[in-house]
């Protein structure tokens, strides 16, 4: 069999990380993964460019079971601990808005950073996982290539989410054979569908985009938000998606700065004389102005000729719309998966497993997940660098 001191199963952003904070300590550290190419979800992140921490970072940020449980990794390795490691590699960067933070040219600078730093470190790619048993004091990986014993294997194994770039549920699997909790995954970060009488309103509207207002049963965000052909995205859309379960409404403000119906009601008195839509489209994009007008029985009516409570109800169509999704686009568009292994079952200081001494879990596959805008990106690394910390101060 096979000997390493420590296997990292995954080799995304959290695996890739890991083993560059185990480089130049004389440790045997091998990294399988089954896909072809390492990061390849950072390759295509960003659009490109990869959204790599967000300055914003803190603890409530984070969707979890266990909601403070990522506040230590978060602490020990903040946003500007990674900035220094980009800069140092000589990699540009910009931030926009919300302290977000990309590359000015392509994505494959932080993979390419992450596999220097990682020295030694032994790469296999393209090997597949199937299994961690513990056996004698000592941790066996068993995988296509064979067995390989270590007193330390990692698990950053990603989730379900963006299943056309290899993602699987193995993370999940060794977690439960190995007694562990699994909160349900879910989608995330992932466009929602409605029923037809919705999709009635939305299909037209397809292409129209809005800065708005969004709210689940959690914080509202105000960004952008897109009308589709199968419902509703962008990022405020996004946003909401990770709090959002079946069966509850969403609540969606279309035009956040401003109260629509008082809006409607000042232009009435002041005689103005245009037609609903009209005084619509002056706090909407036309597109959508008219078809809330004509979903109103509105489409050909004066602004004049509304009652105030007419023009109430039309205030709160714009400023308090609410509506159930029937689902989401599920894990094929989903950019990160909700919940994982269940952080009642790790050290929140180590990542090291409380059931299974030597097994870490880290980054995605853990019941942790950030909002839209670099977190998750910085949970990965986070979560990494904890690990990696307490294998090389065991």
């Amino acid at each position: 069999m096979e000997h390493a001191d420590v296997v990292i199963l995954g080799a995304g952003a959290a695996g890739l990380f890991c083993a560059g904070g185990l480089a130049g300590q004389g440790l045997r550290v091998v990294l399988l993964d089954h896909a072809a190419d390492p990061g390849e979800k950072i390759r295509i992140s960003g659009g490109g460019r990869c959204n790599f921490t967000n300055l914003a970072t803190v603890h409530d940020r984070f969707i979890s079971d266990t909601p403070r449980f990522c506040a230590s990794a978060l602490a020990g390795f903040r946003p500007q601990d990674f900035v220094a490691l980009v800069d140092a590699a000589g990699i540009a960067w910009h931030e926009k808005t919300l302290g977000q933070l990309f590359c000015d040219g392509k994505a494959t600078q932080i993979v390419r950073m992450l596999l220097d730093r990682m020295g030694p470190a032994e790469l296999r790619a393209g090997v597949g996982v199937r299994g961690v048993t513990a056996e004698a004091g000592r941790l066996v990986v068993q995988s296509d290539s064979g067995a390989i014993a270590a007193s330390r294997v990692v698990v950053a194994t990603g989730g379900r989410s963006i299943p056309k770039m290899g993602a699987t549920g193995i993370g999940y699997d060794i977690a439960a054979r190995t007694g562990h909790r699994i909160v349900e995954p879910r989608p995330g970060l992932v466009p929602l569908t409605f029923a037809e009488q919705a999709l009635h309103l939305c299909r037209p509207l397809a292409g129209v985009s809005v800065t708005a207002q969004a709210q689940a049963q959690g914080p509202a965000f105000r960004d952008g938000l897109l009308f589709t052909h199968r419902g509703l995205s962008g990022p405020a859309i996004l946003q909401i998606s990770s709090y959002w379960r079946p069966g509850e409404e969403i609540r969606l403000d279309l035009a956040p700065s401003t109260d629509a119906a008082t809006a409607l009601k000042q232009a009435k008195r002041q005689g103005r004389r245009v037609q609903v839509a009209g005084a619509l489209a002056r706090l909407l994009p036309d597109r959508l102005a008219a078809a809330i007008a004509t979903e109103s029985g509105l489409a050909e009516a004066r602004l004049a000729d509304q009652p105030d409570a007419r023009l109430d109800e039309l205030g709160r169509r714009v400023n308090d719309w609410r509506l159930k999704p029937v689902g989401s686009e599920g894990w094929r568009t989903a950019e990160v998966t909700v919940g994982g292994v269940d952080c009642r079952d790790l050290n929140a200081k180590t990542m090291e497993s409380r059931r299974v001494r030597g097994l870490h879990f880290i980054g995605e596959v853990v019941d942790v997940t950030g909002w839209l805008g670099g977190y998750n990106f910085q949970w990965a690394w986070a979560s990494a660098h904890a690990a990696a910390k307490a294998i090389l101060t065991a």
